[in-house]
């Protein structure tokens, strides 16, 4: 009998140490796709806002042609900013929606 309990301890504890060898690799392939998929996001968003820079000096010199060079630049600086703060408030109802919808 105390043969049999020892045996099923020690393959409770083999069973329980590849278990938790397994949840350690489930985690690091989780933390490999992460890190991935944050690298990867990165530069997406740098890409992203060097075409929003490319975008804007191409509007600036093509106004330019039309307009006074300083003027072509603060249209677009204007129009840039005016859109910013349009995002920003429609960002700040989003957050004021949550918290009414979580608030008890």
């Amino acid at each position: 009998m105390r043969d049999a309990f020892a045996r099923l301890y020690a393959d409770g504890r083999a069973y329980a140490s590849a278990e938790a060898d397994k949840q350690k690799l489930r985690l690091s392939i989780v933390g490999v796709g992460i890190r991935n998929a944050a690298v990867l996001g990165i530069v997406a968003l740098m890409l992203a806002f060097a075409s929003i820079v490319a975008l804007l000096v191409g509007l600036v010199v093509a106004l330019s042609r039309h307009l006074d060079p300083l003027w072509a630049t603060l249209i677009v600086t204007g129009g840039g900013l005016l859109v910013t703060i349009l995002l920003l408030l429609m960002a700040k109802g989003c957050i004021t929606r949550m918290k009414k919808a979580i608030t008890p």
